[in-house]
This record gives structure tokens, C-alpha cells and sequence, in this order.
């Protein structure tokens, strides 16, 4: 019996020896698990980081940029995927509607080219001149400014309120509740979150689910 509890206790200091072992992460092994953690994003009420991006004329453009802006509608869209182009000429419509009141569109192509060429540089100033876009259309190289956001889809859109210097998120989401036909359309989620900051009221709904295409990144090593 004696033998028996040496023996016992000799495998529980083993096993307390190996659970507080630090694991090897060498070149053969693994990454820490916490370098696989995805960006969270934005959520509404938050302070949105600017950013300064080529545009397709080529200059830089920031937000900071837009002195007399008192926000905007920033929308992650793309050339290629058949939801943006459903939504262009209603992203142009958005731009021309609320520019002069103070909330012009910012367009960014989140896409990494190597994964879509449709979504390339020279891609994007073609398709901006068919469409006739009022607004930036710009491009995020290094894709270093949708996760930042937490955008998942193409379009996906922010509204952000300048409140004290800051770019406060207002609204999260779709641009309205029908990306087939705008005739169809019986919810304007974008125009009625800017209508309800222009007018100094509470935005009835402030978060929608995005519709559209995956972002396209390279696949993680």
C-alpha cells in the first residue's frame, strides 16, 4: 500500500509538471492562438478612426479633408459583385441627395485585386466614369481600413455624425431592404438615419444586416 501511494503521487506531480509547461512556438509549431483573432470592428457609437486613401483621380483623401462636413456616408462597395452594381446608381442618388446638406458619400473599394482583378485600380476609374460617380471612389491598398470598420460585405455602410472633432458611428448596415429593385423598396435605412441626424433626431433603426458579396482577401497562411 505504501508503494502504491509513492507511486500515485509521483504521476500527479507529473501531470501538475506538464499542464504548467510553456509550449513551444517554434517555426514547426503553431502561432499563438490570439494572433488569429479577427478585428471586431465598429459598433454604433464609437469613434471611427480617419484614414487617408488614393482616390481614383489619384490625389489622397481623408475625412478630415471635408471641413464643412458634418458626416457621412461611408459605403464599402466593389466593381465585380451584382449587389454593388444593383446599388450604384442609389449610392450616386444618396451622394446627390444629402452632399449639400452637409453628408457626402465616401466610397471604398475594400477588394484585394489579386483575389478580383475586376476590382483593380484602372477597373475602378472605368467603372466610376460608366456610372458617373459624384463621390470618391476609393482605394483600400493594404486592406488596413475595412476591418478597422468591421466590414463584411460589398456594399456595406457606415454613417458617421461629427460631434466635438470626432466621426461618431450613427448607423451600421444595408442601404435599404431591397437590393433587386428600388421600386420595391418600403425601408430607406441610410436615407432615414441621415434625415434623422439632419433633423436633430433619434435614429429609429441603427443597425441592419449588410447584403452583398464577401470582402475577397488572400487566404491566411
Amino acid at each position: 500500500m505504501k508503494n502504491l501511494k509513492i507511486v500515485m503521487a509521483a504521476l500527479i506531480a507529473g501531470l501538475g509538471l506538464l499542464s504548467f509547461t510553456t509550449p513551444d512556438h517554434g517555426k514547426n509549431n503553431f502561432p499563438p492562438k490570439h494572433s488569429q483573432i479577427p478585428v471586431k470592428g465598429y459598433e454604433v457609437g464609437d469613434e471611427a478612426a480617419d484614414f487617408k486613401l488614393k482616390n481614383i483621380d489619384g490625389k489622397m483623401v481623408s475625412l478630415s479633408d471635408f471641413k464643412t462636413a458634418k458626416g457621412f456616408i461611408v459605403v464599402f462597395t466593389c466593381n465585380h459583385c451584382p449587389y454593388a452594381k444593383k446599388y450604384e446608381d442609389r449610392i450616386v442618388e444618396l451622394d446627390k441627395t444629402f452632399k449639400d446638406q452637409g453628408y457626402p458619400v465616401i466610397a471604398i473599394n475594400p477588394n484585394d485585386p489579386a483575389v478580383q482583378p475586376e476590382d483593380g485600380y484602372s477597373q475602378m476609374i472605368e467603372r466610376a466614369k460608366e456610372k458617373g460617380f459624384t463621390f470618391p471612389y476609393l482605394v483600400d491598398e493594404g486592406q488596413k481600413v475595412y476591418p478597422l470598420y468591421g466590414a463584411t460585405k460589398t456594399p456595406h455602410v457606415f454613417v458617421l455624425q461629427k460631434e466635438n472633432g470626432k466621426n461618431i458611428v450613427k448607423y451600421i448596415g444595408a442601404i435599404d431592404n431591397n437590393y433587386e429593385n428600388p421600386k420595391d423598396v418600403s425601408e430607406y435605412y441610410v436615407k432615414d438615419a441621415v434625415n434623422a441626424l439632419i433633423k436633430g433626431d433619434a435614429i429609429s433603426m441603427t443597425k441592419t444586416v449588410a447584403i452583398g458579396c464577401t470582402i475577397k482577401t488572400k487566404a491566411k497562411k
